[in-house]
């Protein structure tokens, strides 16, 4: 019997077991850092760093208000028997703190958006390095290592997952771009939208694997739902909203695709899921470029802040628009998707 690989990372030791690898799909095969603690403390410092940061330019913004309101103040109790100096000082202070106050807001947003990309390319980094590792270890299995059958092909399952990881992982910062500069309609035609939901339903349970039961239609589409764009972006979207829901659902998986038609110009799917929901606050800022909920459930979710980025680009591209319904967390969230609905000549 071969040896399944398993490694760390300490001067790039290598061990193997002499079990095979588990065949259940939702067994994570991710690399165990020896030396890990100060990995998962660097989080947390920058962003310690990054609040700090935040709160000194606040108290400098807020002081130089106050010094500028101060020093009007006096200027107007000074020269309050002279008209021109008066209107002058006024007007000269007020722009003084206008743009004291913008300077702040600008530098703060200037933080938090950077804070943003950091998140992102570290998500990016650990989701391309972690199946590139993998698949590298398992090749050299092969290479130096006798293997039966049984566990060669078990290999090779494991290694074509890993590049789908990788490939999903590449598609969506490529759509990520094109959804936020593509303004003109490529390849656009007509597209049967209940087909296409269906297929992609299908497609996540097999991704993700799960029963029909826990992925399941509660309103299924008509045949007659006709929609204009390109069926590879609308796939996307549609893909991606089943993602984030099964992602987020924890092991509570109980989802519901609704697809509707609540005026006869519009078409409307809905995902809901009985997950960790989002708080009300981060309801609109979810569906920002880079933005994830910084708590710590979603904090043991993989991913990029990009997909609901892409629904709703794509959604408001055609027309239509991409929001986000949930009480709080541990409540649950639906996510809607709504786009124009066209008729056949």
């Amino acid at each position: 019997m071969g040896a399944a690989p398993s490694w760390s990372q300490e001067g790039a030791v290598f061990s193997f077991c002499s079990r095979p690898p588990p065949c259940s799909a939702s067994t994570q095969r991710e690399p165990v850092l020896r030396g890990g603690a100060s990995s998962r403390l660097a989080i947390p410092m920058r962003i310690t760093s990054r609040t700090r940061t935040i709160a000194f330019f606040i108290t400098l913004g807020a002081t130089l208000t106050a010094v500028a309101i101060f020093l009007n103040v006096s200027w107007i109790i000074y020269h309050s028997r002279s008209i021109v100096p008066l209107i002058l000082g006024i007007v000269f202070f007020a722009a003084i703190i206008a743009g004291l106050v913008v300077y702040t807001i600008f530098i703060v947003r200037e933080i938090k958006r950077n804070e943003r990309q950091d998140s992102f390319l570290n998500a990016v980094t650990h989701e391309l390095k972690t199946p590139i590792a993998s698949i590298r270890l398992y090749l050299e299995t092969l290479q130096t290592r006798p293997i039966d059958e049984a566990q060669r092909r078990e290999f090779y399952r494991i290694m074509l997952e890993d590049s789908e990881r990788l490939l999903g992982t590449v598609e969506q910062v490529l759509k990520a771009g094109e959804a936020r500069h593509l303004t003109h309609k490529r390849n656009w035609q007509e597209i049967n939208f209940g087909a296409v939901v269906t297929e992609t339903l299908e497609l996540a349970r097999l991704r993700h694997h799960i029963a029909p039961e826990l992925l399941r239609f509660g309103a299924p589409p008509k045949d007659d739902l006709i929609v204009m764009g390109n069926p590879e972006e609308l796939r996307t979207a549609v893909f991606n909203l089943f993602d984030n829901a099964v992602k987020y659902s924890g092991g509570n998986k109980d989802i519901v695709v609704d697809v509707r038609t609540p005026d006869i110009d519009t078409i409307s799917l809905s995902v809901r899921d009985q997950g960790i929901g989002i708080p009300r606050p981060e309801l609109k800022r979810i569906f920002n470029r880079f933005y994830r909920v910084q708590n710590p459930a979603t904090g043991q979710v993989k991913g990029t802040g990009l997909g609901l980025f892409i629904v709703r680009a794509v959604a408001r591209r055609y027309g239509g628009d991409a929001f986000a319904e949930s009480s709080g967390e541990g409540q649950g969230s639906t996510f809607t998707l709504t786009l124009p609905r066209v008729y056949r000549a």
